[in-house]
């Protein structure tokens, strides 16, 4: 990976950690909900993410609301954000800063 994609993965990841679940006083990354970023050559980033669970009363406007601070970053061209469910999300997959937070540790 190029040093400039590396930096603007970096960038994506910052603005992740700020967007937080509602119910949960967590950032969504340091939650575990991001499985995987992925930025082409041409400054397009593709995130896969899922939910706590799948009724979750934001699963209509975080992604709206992620693609959108994601396209504020000057180089991203396009932002594109997939759901899954496929692994579910189980509370192990939160960081070990996430599970101290919420007094898991």
């Amino acid at each position: 990976m190029s040093e400039n994609l590396q930096k603007l993965g970096e960038d994506v990841v910052k603005v992740l950690c700020e967007i937080y679940d509602p119910e949960i006083p967590v950032n969504i990354y340091e939650l575990g909900l991001i499985y995987d970023v992925q930025i082409s050559e041409n400054f397009e980033v593709k995130i896969l993410m899922t939910f706590t669970a799948p009724n979750c009363p934001v699963a209509e406007t975080m992604p709206v609301e992620i693609k959108e601070k994601v396209e504020k970053i000057p180089t991203i061209n396009k932002a594109t954000i997939d759901i899954t469910w496929d692994p579910p999300w189980q509370k192990d997959m939160m960081s070990e800063e996430a599970k101290l937070e919420l007094g898991f540790l």
